[in-house]
C-alpha cells in the first residue's frame, strides 16, 4: 500500500481545501487509507462554540466507520503550516482505539513529508483493554 502514498498526499491536499475554518483560519485535511484501498477524506469544520468542532482526522475516520471500514493502513494530514502539523490529543485517542498499528503522514505546506506511527505520537495510551474490551474490527 506504500506506493499508494503520492494519491493519499493529494487526497489530504484535497480536503485541506474543503476545510471550514473561519475563526481560527487553520485549515486541515485528512486522508486516510483502509486496508481494503478505499480512500476516506476529512477536513476540520469549526463551529462558532469552539468545543464542538471537529479535527479533520476525527471526520475523516468517522466517516470510514460509518460506512462499515474497520482495518487502516495510512492517514495523511496536511495543514497550511510551514512545520508538520500533527493530530490533538483527541484526534490521538481516537486513532489510537481504532487503529493502534496507523502510520500517518505528515504534509507541510512546503511539500515535505513526514512519517510516523499513531504509537510514536501517544505512547503509553489509553486502549479499549483497559476497560476489558479487545477492539472491534
Amino acid at each position: 500500500m506504500k506506493e499508494r502514498i503520492p494519491e493519499l498526499l493529494d487526497a489530504a491536499t484535497e480536503a485541506l481545501g474543503r476545510a471550514y475554518a473561519p475563526y481560527s483560519k487553520f485549515p486541515v485535511g485528512a486522508a486516510l487509507l483502509t486496508h481494503s484501498g478505499d480512500i476516506y477524506l476529512g477536513c476540520n469544520i469549526e463551529i462558532s462554540s469552539y468545543g464542538l468542532t471537529m479535527c479533520a482526522e476525527r471526520v475523516a475516520m468517522f466517516k470510514a466507520i460509518s460506512d462499515g471500514a474497520r482495518e487502516f493502513e495510512f492517514m495523511a494530514v496536511a495543514a497550511t503550516t510551514t512545520s508538520f502539523c500533527p493530530p490533538c490529543g483527541a484526534c490521538r485517542q481516537v486513532l489510537m482505539d481504532f487503529a493502534p498499528d496507523l502510520k500517518l503522514i505528515l504534509l507541510s505546506s512546503k511539500g515535505e513529508t513526514r512519517e510516523m506511527t499513531i504509537s510514536e505520537l501517544l505512547p503509553e495510551a489509553f486502549a479499549p483493554s483497559f476497560l476489558g474490551v479487545e477492539r472491534r474490527r
